[in-house]
């Protein structure tokens, strides 16, 4: 005899399930998503504290170690509290993309253990899983920006703006995280293993943070990574932050090469994340159909 639902027609086959029932249902799955990685973050701490050692680690190297041999233009050469304001916009914003390595590692931990399979078989919203999954890291994001910034007004940063401006500030890196968490969810399900997801998430980061203004002026890279550095969405993000913690020095040209995200850089960083949120989470979402462990 066949199975009936509850009305006395035909149940629901496996992964089908109820109407999907729109936004509300979606926020709800998602939500849902994002309180159950929270909670492993909470069970798990070591998580949270290894995430907080290598930016803690950076502030201490460059400031202490390279500040006073770099120099910023319009500053003083070997102004420590110059380097020391510099410095930090980029850090916060190497530290909110390096968190991408994480989301990548995690779902494909999920989908290696088979989660991701159990999650398409339950009647929730194709995108509720990689939506929680990306909310719950920009918590844990948030967390270590809080613990980073403390650290750095300890070193001797600081803001020279309005609480409204700097949080602004920290909400524009935000942003660029949650945007590149979608890379990395793109990446998880792509790959057969967390190692691997690890791997490909820190590969392409590296010529990213590091062919930008984050760590040293542009005026001193050769003419073509000028460019390539001024049109990095990760220069962009740390140029705003720098320009809404009140971190740059008057006089001094915002561009080198004359790039437009150089001269908008607020504008050009929120333009720039919310086309990567895009582009990304649509690729994920519809990976995210199709992977298999």
């Amino acid at each position: 005899m066949s199975a009936v639902g509850h009305a006395g027609g035909p149940a629901p086959a496996l992964g089908t399930g109820r109407p999907r029932g729109g936004l509300a249902r979606s926020v709800r799955d998602a939500l849902v998503v994002a309180q159950r990685n929270l909670i492993r973050m909470v069970r798990i701490p070591e998580v949270v504290i290894f995430a907080l050692i290598q930016p803690i680690m950076f502030v201490v190297l460059f400031t202490y170690v390279f500040g006073g041999s770099i120099a910023v233009p319009g500053a003083p050469s070997g102004d420590a509290q110059a380097y020391r304001e510099f410095l930090m916009a980029g850090i916060f914003a190497q530290t909110v993309t390096f968190a991408t390595a994480g989301a990548g590692a995690g779902i494909a931990d999920d989908m290696h253990k088979g989660l991701i399979d159990r999650f398409r078989s339950l009647p929730m919203s194709r995108g509720a899983v990689l939506t929680g999954r990306t909310l719950a890291d920009l918590v844990q994001t948030a967390l270590t920006l809080v613990v980073l910034a403390v650290v750095a007004l300890l070193i001797g940063w600081r803001s020279h703006h309005n609480p409204l401006s700097v949080l602004a500030g920290f909400g524009l890196l935000l942003l660029l995280g949650y945007a590149f968490s979608w890379i990395g969810a793109l990446i998880g399900l792509s790959v057969r293993t967390p190692e691997a997801a690890t791997s490909g998430g820190l590969i392409w980061l590296f010529p990213l943070t590091f062919v930008s203004n984050a760590f040293v002026p542009v005026n001193g890279m050769p003419a073509f990574l000028q460019h390539v550095a001024e049109w990095n969405p990760f220069s962009a993000t740390v140029a705003g932050a720098r320009e809404l913690f009140g971190n740059t020095i008057a006089g001094v040209p915002r561009s080198v090469t004359g790039a437009w995200p150089m001269e908008h850089p607020v504008l050009a960083s929120a333009l720039w994340s919310v086309l990567i949120i895009a582009v990304f989470r649509t690729l994920a979402v519809r990976k995210y159909r199709s992977a298999t462990a």
